[in-house]
């Protein structure tokens, strides 16, 4: 018998058997439907990773901390721990901190480039002009190299720095003030910051306002906070923490990779007891998230596909049982053992292949119904979390072909080892 043959009639086989191979074909769609939102939900996910990355991170990007427990290299320390001049506790953690010699050192690099040290700056309050009350508010370094969305005013372009003497304020804080956030451009901006609670000794630095953004589904930058020019972060910072452990200590530095490769320069710094992270270095951490996320839906799916599989062999093993004496009649015209055994399983494909279509337009359906709803709640944007791509669908269904032809292996074998005088004689 021909192979077209076989599946034709392993298809005009099912069709006597509607309800059962229907019921049978459900229980593989519970797993298809699974396995295809989860196909699509990391298909979404690292697409939207990829263009987080790419819209915000420079790719010749560094960022260059001295403590490798930052990074995940290690368990942060806590407890009690041996006195470093250069470690701080923060939060019960002891965090090793990069001195003003690192940067200095990493400034003087020919392979490094825009270092920037990541200065703490804590305000005790800011004024706006024409408003008496004070207000509390995180500060800040305003980052060139992050894409900001614009509200109202201008900012330079990606890698330009704003002016010593301006400021960028979160679109929120208009609505707080009573005002739009075109009337807040141009507006006067007091940072006071006070060295202890009760000492007079304060610092004030006067900005103009020169561009509100909002929060963007497509950026790292910190919308919530007011940024500053790293020139006055640094002067606050020093003031600041004068006198204290934290004086020119920093957590981190940001730089860029000249005259080599990102990967090269974190090898070179790696050896001198530096821990810099790439942009490729976060992509991957991201990508190892969803890879996680995505492996425990699709454990689920994997399970429901597993109890299906017994549904299979059951489906399979009854039809025989039923179909003995046909079985019989069929060895007896001449059909052989290897034949039946192929019919058999080609019925399993069958049930696999609707099974597995099944699943899949029923996760493009919820998932085209639901993406737009997703987007809203996890505020993406016209970014869409469930992408539904033909290939790996298809891949899914042929697997789940594949997977439903060897459970019909064993039913299948039964059949092809039948007697047919015994099996003619079946009543």
């Amino acid at each position: 018998m021909k192979y077209i043959d076989s599946i034709r009639r392993a298809g005009r086989s099912l069709k006597n058997a509607k309800a059962r191979t229907l019921l049978t074909s459900l229980a593989i769609a519970v797993g298809s439907f699974t396995l295809t939102l989860s196909i699509a939900a990391g298909i979404g996910a690292r697409e939207y990773a990829d263009k987080l990355i790419s819209s915000n991170v420079d790719p010749d990007a560094l960022f260059i901390v001295k403590d490798k427990t930052v990074v995940g290299g290690s368990q942060p320390q806590t407890g009690l721990t041996e006195y470093d001049p250069d470690r701080l506790t923060q939060g019960g953690t002891t965090i090793k901190m990069l001195t003003q010699d690192d940067v200095t050192k990493l400034q003087a690099r020919s392979d490094l480039s825009n270092v920037r040290p990541i200065y703490d700056v804590s305000a005790t309050y800011v004024m706006f002009e024409g408003i008496s009350k004070k207000y509390s508010a995180s500060v800040n370094v305003y980052n060139p190299d992050v894409q900001s969305d614009v509200v109202s005013g201008t900012l330079p372009s990606i890698g330009g720095d704003i002016a010593d003497n301006t400021v960028v304020i979160p679109s929120s804080f208009a609505e707080t003030l009573g005002l739009s956030t075109e009337q807040i451009i141009g507006k006067k901006l007091t940072i006071t910051v006070q060295k202890g609670l009760t000492s007079t000794d304060k610092i004030e630095q006067t900005f103009t306002v020169v561009a509100s953004v909002a929060p963007s589904n497509l950026s790292f930058s910190d919308s919530k906070a007011i940024q500053i020019p790293i020139t006055i972060a640094k002067k606050i910072s020093d003031f600041s923490t004068q006198g204290t452990p934290a004086y020119q200590k920093y957590f981190a530095v940001t730089a860029k990779a000249k005259n080599s490769t990102p990967d090269e320069v974190k090898a070179a710094l790696e050896k001198e007891g530096f821990y810099p992270q790439t942009a490729k270095d976060l992509q991957g951490f991201l990508f190892t998230i969803i890879n996680t996320l995505q492996g425990i839906v699709a454990g689920f799916g994997a399970l429901a596909l597993i109890a299906s599989l017994f549904g299979i062999i059951n489906t399979q093993y009854i039809s025989v049982l039923e179909r003995t004496r046909e079985i019989g009649l069929m060895k007896a015209l001449g059909m052989r053992g290897r034949h039946v055994r192929r019919l058999f399983q080609l019925e399993a494909a069958w049930i696999g292949f609707l099974g597995g279509v099944l699943g899949a337009l029923l996760a493009w359906g919820v998932g085209v119904a639901i993406n737009p709803w997703l987007s809203e709640v996890m505020e993406l944007g016209d970014n869409r979390i469930l992408v539904f791509k033909l290939l790996p669908i298809a891949g899914l269904i042929l697997g789940l072909i594949l997977i439903a032809m060897i459970a019909g292996w064993f039913p299948s074998r039964k059949a092809s080892k039948l007697d047919p005088i015994e099996a003619l004689r079946t009543e």
